[in-house]
């Protein structure tokens, strides 16, 4: 078992605190880093406690504390020569953007540097603990409202303790990936998370999150109006955006494009008041603005479908396939390729998907397009499955 040696510990509710620790932590190589935030009754997520540690120390600042300056948090996220360290990094990321305008760089994330050294897909923070430190984490104050004021030392503890143990779990995936080589695939994964296109929400695709029974075209243009009108006025009443009015019934609504405040009511999850009130009004708008849309400008249902049918068996030699090449490389197979990036493979001579470059094809994308050819066979041997050259 991996016993952790005892750091110092801080709970940091100054200024000048906030300052002293990353100036210092600023002389660090790599922190590791955490955030706890609250966001059942808003759309901006709240950032209640920002977790940082070094090898030698590990804090808890509390960014609700009256008058506390968080700039030279935000500055120790920029310097690009000291490396910041996450688990599961996408939230946290988006935290740091919403309240800096920038994403922390350059960053590890935990998560997908296990997903190259054996430690299946997506493993969870407590999975790495236990399995690389031999640890269990103390998970009973994961699900407090860490908004309320004062926090309790358990939770400040359990913050804390996120990123004590974050450190020694990035120590030892580094060298565990260093070991196999794998350290540049594993970067190359990673340097997508810092990417800032990925945190500004682009309003007009939202719609694509909406499922809709037998699309039109029409009835796209009209959900991607509605969608960006539910997402505008949740954003400026700060309200989470289903308080607003349902995805559900947006799907409704641009199958059935109501036309009066009668008509609206009538859809699923939409109430009398909300029909007859600013909502009401606001959403027969932007049905009538996605019904005046040119018909060659409304967005297409059969993008993205496959060209082919009849491929489902090959699909299925290649994810079992796929299965086999990544266990036997200890990598996690969503790694290397997704399901739709399977449909192509199996449809497409020539698929632009990332499956077929770089260490990819190496370690599968070639197996593939010989196993598409028939210059490869899975064969079984016992509870064995086997690659055999035709």
């Amino acid at each position: 078992m991996h016993r952790c040696s005892p750091i110092k510990r801080l709970f940091i509710t100054k200024s000048h605190d906030v300052l002293k620790f990353c100036d210092t932590a600023s002389k660090s190589n790599f922190v590791a880093v955490d955030t706890e935030f609250v966001r059942e009754k808003t759309y901006w997520p709240i950032l209640c406690l920002i977790q940082i540690a070094t090898k030698d120390q590990a804090v808890a600042i509390d960014p609700l504390a009256k008058g506390i300056d968080l700039q030279p948090v935000y500055e120790l996220m920029r310097n690009k020569s000291v490396l910041k360290v996450f688990h599961a990094a996408s939230q946290d990321m988006q935290i740091m953007f919403n309240a800096s305008g920038q994403v922390p760089s350059p960053v590890f994330d935990t998560q997908i540097g296990a997903m190259f050294s054996g430690y299946g897909d997506q493993p969870s923070y407590a999975t790495l603990v236990q399995k690389i430190l031999g640890e269990s984490i103390d998970k009973r104050s994961q699900m407090t409202d860490w908004s309320r004021r004062p926090l309790t030392n358990d939770q400040i503890e359990y913050a804390i303790g996120d990123v004590t143990h974050l450190i020694h779990v990035y120590n030892r995936l580094i060298s565990e990936l260093e070991d196999s080589n794998r350290i540049s695939w594993a970067q190359e994964e990673i340097s997508h998370l810092q990417d800032q296109n990925l945190y500004n929400t682009d309003l007009r695709e939202l719609w694509k999150k909406i499922r809709l029974r037998r699309p039109t075209p029409r009835a796209l243009a009209i959900l991607r109006e509605v969608t960006e009108w539910r997402e505008l006025t949740a954003r400026k009443q700060d309200i989470p955006k289903n308080w607003v009015i349902r995805d559900e019934s947006l799907a409704e609504i641009a199958l059935n494009a109501p036309h009066t405040p009668a008509d609206l009511e009538r859809v699923r999850g939409v109430n009398e008041r909300l029909a007859n009130g600013r909502y009401g009004a606001a959403l027969i708008e932007a049905v009538n603005i996605g019904l005046k849309v040119p018909q060659e400008d409304c967005p297409d249902p059969d993008r993205g479908k496959l060209p082919l049918k009849g491929h489902a068996n090959l699909v299925a030699l290649l994810q079992a396939l796929l299965k086999l090449r990544c266990d036997e490389n200890g990598i996690a197979a969503q790694l290397v390729a997704t399901r739709k990036e399977l449909d192509l493979i199996a449809t497409e001579d020539e698929p632009d998907v990332r499956t077929m470059a770089g260490w990819r094809r190496e370690i599968y994308g070639n197996d593939a397009v010989a196993l598409k050819h028939g210059e490869i066979a899975l064969t079984a041997e016992g509870l064995s499955v086997h690659v055999v050259r035709t």
